[in-house]
């Protein structure tokens, strides 16, 4: 646990990240929320119904930030990308065959970050992200972001990702998001 004035962030597996699925569920809901997401609660449940079934992928880890009460103020979560991983065949435009193989370990796919309204911009999100990807291994990083998320998506530009593509990662209907990812061999 990384302890920063007030403010702990935890790193932990998928067992224990479902222990406190209470929490990441709080921080889910209460950020995504918000314009441009506008998730319901029909859409959190069913966020929420997949998150067990996530946190069972080897390599699974998530980080939780609490405040000095323990409250929940932030979350991230991803696991690394299976050989059969579909991310990529959700992209608009195909990307080079060697950009998309997967193995099981070249690619962490950042499945969530948020950080709740009165937390923002104290920099809890980076530090989220730092805890998340510490010693993971993957050579790089991939997540999708809605564009719209004007704010997410200058922090993730600023962390040194870059945007490969576009996606609709639910399928038809769902907004069209920047697809980005992060090159973790540029940092070693």
């Amino acid at each position: 646990m990384t302890q920063q004035g007030a403010i702990a962030i935890e790193r932990m597996d998928g067992s224990g990240a479902v222990q406190v699925g209470d929490a990441f569920k709080l921080v889910y809901a209460e950020a995504f929320a918000e314009p441009p997401y506008n998730e319901t609660e029909d859409d959190v449940a069913a966020a929420f119904r997949r998150f067990p079934v996530q946190a069972r992928n080897r390599g699974f880890r998530a980080a939780l930030a609490r405040d000095e009460d323990g409250g929940p103020i932030g979350m991230a979560y991803g696991y690394p990308l299976r050989p059969d991983a579909g991310w990529w065949d959700e992209l608009t435009e195909p990307v080079p065959d060697d950009m998309r193989r997967e193995d099981g370990h070249r690619t962490f796919g950042l499945m969530e970050l948020a950080v709740r309204g009165p937390w923002r911009g104290q920099g809890v999100a980076r530090r989220l992200h730092e805890t998340l990807l510490d010693g993971i291994g993957a050579e790089r990083v991939l997540l999708n972001v809605h564009p719209a998320g004007k704010a997410a998506s200058a922090a993730y530009r600023a962390w040194g990702y870059r945007k490969i593509g576009e996606a609709r990662p639910w399928g038809v209907g769902a907004d069209l998001h920047d697809v980005m990812l992060l090159d973790l061999r540029d940092s070693r």
